[in-house]
């Protein structure tokens, strides 16, 4: 076993998917931390293995929460990389990689954890991620998918495909050892709104949640998030109906998804991101709206 891992429990598991969920990478309206979250929720899972630290992260990056009581340190929490094992609604084992994403050591880390995910016996390994896009929010929140196998790349149907050039982040590390190795990896992106992308946007930790349905069949635990999202929704409608120009930046974007959509194939609708207009106005206001219009429980 690598000098990166420490084994807590040896769990017999049956199949399970490996949801990766790694903190500090691409997660615009923290889309995949709360998709995440909702897994782990009503996964009632338990660590099985940690990771050095010391060795993966920097402390001055994420430096430790120091916790006073009246000028009293009574703890010091450290950052931490966890693998979890849990089940999904309907009993089927998954393990969730969770915590920071590694500073350091980055081929030794992804070599760790593929060998956990062997000796478990993975079927698959689904990372999850959302960025910021020209889409608007009256429209269901679009799925991207990224994968190094060729196989599944073909096999997938229903997403959004995208060809560029870009920095990579652990995921991509585990997604290319994994197929090299013949475990099944892919990504999982959603598209969030530019100009919500700052602000939690739960429709997008509710569109990767369905999208880990479909590809790896894990029905995980929503929660909240359909009532939040809901209720998201209403506001950022309210905010939108007072300002025309906003109204006219949310049809614009409508009628690019629309068309793209149309006209092209499923998999990959195109947009004109020459024209799309900025989204910085309508996101400053945005969050000055939350802030003067608080949630009422």
């Amino acid at each position: 076993m690598s000098s990166l891992v420490h084994r807590e429990l040896n769990p017999e598991l049956t199949d399970p998917v490996l949801v990766v969920g790694l903190e500090g990478w691409i997660d615009s309206g923290l889309g995949a931390v709360n998709a995440v979250s909702a897994v782990r929720a009503g996964a009632d899972a338990e660590v099985v293995a940690t990771f050095d630290a010391d060795r993966l992260l920097d402390h001055r990056a994420r430096r430790p929460i120091m916790h006073l009581v009246n000028g009293l340190i009574t703890n010091l929490a450290w950052p931490s990389i966890e693998l979890l094992a849990g089940t999904d609604a309907h009993g089927h084992d998954l393990l969730l990689l969770v915590g920071a994403e590694p500073d350091f050591e980055w081929r030794a880390f992804s070599e760790a954890v593929l060998d956990l995910a062997l000796e478990f016996g993975c079927r698959m390994v689904v990372g999850l991620g959302a960025y910021p896009a020209p889409v608007p929010h009256t429209r269901d929140v679009l799925l991207s998918v990224t994968t190094s196998s060729a196989k599944l790349s073909d096999d997938l149907h229903g997403y959004v495909r995208g060809t560029l050039d870009v920095p990579g982040g652990i995921q991509t590390v585990i997604d290319v050892d994994a197929n090299r190795a013949g475990l099944p990896a892919l990504g999982l992106w959603a598209q969030v709104p530019h100009y919500v992308s700052t602000m939690p946007y739960p429709a997008a930790s509710l569109a990767l949640l369905d999208g880990l349905a479909d590809v790896a069949g894990i029905d995980a635990h929503r929660g909240q998030l359909a009532a939040d999202a809901a209720a998201t929704r209403i506001r950022i409608d309210e905010l939108v109906a007072e300002n025309p120009q906003h109204q006219a930046m949310v049809t614009q974007l409508e009628e690019f998804v629309d068309q793209g959509l149309a006209d092209g194939p499923v998999d990959a609708p195109t947009i004109d991101f020459e024209r799309i207009p900025s989204g910085d106005e309508l996101a400053a206001e945005l969050q000055e709206f939350l802030r003067q219009r608080p949630d009422e429980d």
